[in-house]
């Protein structure tokens, strides 16, 4: 006689880990930031390497990470690593150099850096993307450094057990789901590159509702950026003051049995972190309530209305800002 299986328990958007991004903290020290964090209840941290927080090419860097891993373990906190840092390899130009430059040798190092980082530090994932296409570089050269220069970081991490997490980032070369599924499929579908989701980019630029966007990449689901967007119109913005339905959202993540963190993503709100942080945490616990009330219901008719079908929709960057982060 067959022994009867365990019933699967019912996903609860409730259980979702939230997190912040310390690129939203860009005023504060880290260790400062890092306890405002965990006074307001927030449970992990995705943390921007950058010259104030966790710089790695600065002197000292293991016992750093020594210090920063302490600090993390005494907080309760769980960790990303995240790579968007503006001016950290270029004081002139943002991002600079990415993949998909002349000589990329300088963000190679960097990620691979950010591999050994998150290692050292037990990171659930390091998440990183492609860049914007330098006007003279051919497309077809740019995805061949692309994809050469993502292999270089797989082997990083493969050597170190670490999960990769690639964003798909509006107006860089891989910028949507479609364009992250050809890059993972050149890669040989490599097991630890996972993709990295921000909810507001599926806001802004993907095909799908935003919750239909979950579960496209629901098996392959590593990081998970949230904040609100507008259609067409790449910039980050606090809950309630963008386009973006949230309960199904949440929803989605615990359907699709997702258990990393959801981290907070307003790179532009320094100015007011702590508040903003403040608010955003009561925000997504009210919303991660509501989303348990009809969690494996179907999809309420407002978040398959908000999302545009069209997938050619021209994106704004506020402030002639390619890339608002």
């Amino acid at each position: 006689m067959s022994v009867p299986r365990p019933a699967t328990p019912t996903a609860d958007a409730r259980t979702l880990r939230l997190g912040y991004g310390t690129n939203g903290f860009a005023n504060h020290r880290l260790d400062d930031a890092l306890a405002v964090l965990a006074d307001l209840g927030y449970v992990g941290v995705a943390l921007t390497l950058d010259h104030d927080h966790l710089d790695p090419f600065a002197p000292g860097l293991t016992r750093r990470i020594a210090a920063v891993g302490r600090r993390l373990s005494e907080l309760g906190l769980a960790l990303v690593i995240e790579t968007g840092a503006r001016y950290l390899l270029d004081p002139w130009h943002k991002h600079a150099p990415t993949l998909l430059h002349d000589d990329p040798t300088r963000r190679i190092e960097f990620l691979r850096r950010a591999v050994r980082i998150g290692a050292d530090l037990g990171a659930e994932a390091v998440s990183f993307w492609a860049g914007v296409r330098p006007e003279h570089v051919p497309p077809q050269t740019a995805w061949d450094r692309l994809v050469a220069g993502c292999a270089t970081v797989l082997d990083a991490a493969d050597t170190t057990g670490v999960t990769l997490g690639f964003e798909p980032e509006p107006g860089m070369l891989v910028e949507d789901i479609a364009g992250w599924r050809r890059l993972r499929s050149a890669l040989g579908d490599p097991a630890r590159f996972g993709i990295t989701l921000d909810i507001g980019h599926c806001r802004c630029l993907e095909p799908w509702p935003v919750p239909q966007c979950v579960a496209e990449v629901a098996g392959h689901l590593v990081n998970v950026q949230i904040d609100d967007m507008r259609r067409g119109v790449h910039e980050h913005l606090e809950f309630g003051t963008g386009e973006i339905d949230f309960p199904p959202v949440l929803a989605a993540l615990a359907e699709a049995g997702y258990r990393g963190l959801v981290a907070v993503e307003l790179p532009r709100d320094s100015h007011a972190a702590p508040a903003v942080a403040a608010r955003s945490i009561d925000f997504l616990r009210a919303a991660a309530a509501k989303a348990a009330g009809h969690s494996g219901d179907e999809v309420p008719t407002r978040a398959l209305c908000s999302a545009s079908t069209d997938a050619t929709a021209a994106v704004r960057y506020p402030d002639n800002d390619r890339r608002v982060e």
